[in-house]
C-alpha cells in the first residue's frame, strides 16, 4: 500500500486509451498543456468532446500521467506505440495511471489480486466501495467523501480496470475477472525504469509496482530470467542474493531495442 492521499482525479478520465494514443501522436517534447490542447482542437482529433471535457483530459489525466519527469512516460510510450502490441502500451498505461493515482494502485494490489489469487470469478462496485469506505475510515483521504462520491469512485476503479483489461468491459455493477500477466515489454520497461530511477538491484525486487502485475519477489526473479533469455539482463543469483547486469544504457535504449523487435 502507498502512503500518499487519496483524491477523486480519476473522475476526470478513466483509462483514456483511445485518447492517451491520439494525445501522444500530437505531442512533441516541450509542448505544454495549453499548447497540446490547441494542437488537438487544430487537428480535429476529438470532433465529439467539448473544448472544456478536452482541457480536463488534457490537464488532469494526460499531464499527471505522462508529462511527468520531464515528460519521460509520453515520449517512451511514442516511441513504442507504433510497433508494440496494444497490450503492452494498455499495461504501461496502467502503471503510470497507478502512480498518478495511488487509489487505483492499491485497488488493485489489495483487492483485484486477493479476488484474482482467491479463486473468485467477478469484482463488483460493492466491492470496491467497501475498499474505498475503509480507506476513507483509515485516514487516506484528506476529507471525508460524501456517499455519492463514494459510489463515483469504486465505479471508476472498476472502470478504470476494465479499460486497461483486469475486467471485462461494460456498463455493469459486477465485472468479470480476467487473465492478466505482465508482457515482456512492461516487464522489461518496469525493470529498467526502477533501474534508471536509483534504486538497487533488490529494492527492485520487491518494489510494489510489480503487484500491479500480481508479482511477488519469487515471480519478478523469474521474469528476470525470462528477460536474460532475450538479452535484455544478466542475472546472476545464488541463494537470497540476486545480482542483475544491465545490457541498455538508457531508457531511450531499451524502448529503440524493444520497438525494433
Amino acid at each position: 500500500m502507498t502512503s500518499a492521499v487519496y483524491t477523486t482525479q480519476l473522475q476526470a478520465g478513466l483509462g483514456l486509451v483511445t485518447e492517451t494514443k491520439a494525445l501522444l501522436d500530437l505531442w512533441v517534447p516541450d509542448m505544454s498543456t495549453g499548447q497540446l490542447q490547441d494542437v488537438a482542437r487544430g487537428a480535429g482529433s476529438f470532433p465529439m468532446i467539448t473544448a472544456r471535457r478536452l482541457r480536463n483530459i488534457v490537464t488532469e489525466c494526460f499531464a499527471p500521467r505522462y508529462l511527468v519527469s520531464g515528460a519521460s512516460p509520453a515520449a517512451h510510450l511514442k516511441m513504442l506505440m507504433a510497433s508494440v502490441p496494444l497490450a503492452d502500451l494498455m499495461q504501461l498505461m496502467l502503471l503510470f495511471t497507478s502512480r498518478a493515482n495511488p487509489i487505483l494502485g492499491d485497488f488493485v494490489r489489495e483487492i483485484y489480486w486477493a479476488r484474482y489469487a482467491g479463486g473468485y470469478q467477478q469484482i463488483s462496485n460493492e466491492d470496491a466501495r467497501a475498499f474505498v469506505e475503509r480507506a476513507i475510515d483509515d485516514g487516506r483521504t484528506s476529507k471525508r467523501w460524501s456517499e455519492t462520491t463514494v459510489r463515483r469512485v469504486a465505479a471508476y476503479l472498476t472502470g478504470c480496470c476494465a479499460d486497461y483489461g483486469l475486467l471485462e468491459k461494460g456498463l455493469k455493477s459486477n465485472r468479470r475477472i480476467l487473465p492478466y500477466r505482465a508482457t515482456p515489454t512492461a516487464s522489461a520497461y518496469l525493470a529498467y525504469d526502477l533501474h534508471f530511477k536509483g534504486l538497487g538491484d533488490n529494492a527492485i525486487l520487491t518494489h510494489q509496482d510489480w503487484q500491479l502485475f500480481g508479482m511477488g519477489r519469487e515471480d519478478v526473479i523469474n521474469e528476470f530470467k525470462r528477460l536474460s533469455l532475450k538479452g535484455h539482463v544478466i542475472v546472476q543469483a545464488a541463494g537470497d542474493v540476486v545480482r542483475i547486469g544491465w545490457k541498455h544504457q538508457s531508457m531511450e535504449a531499451l524502448c529503440d531495442v524493444i520497438s525494433k523487435g
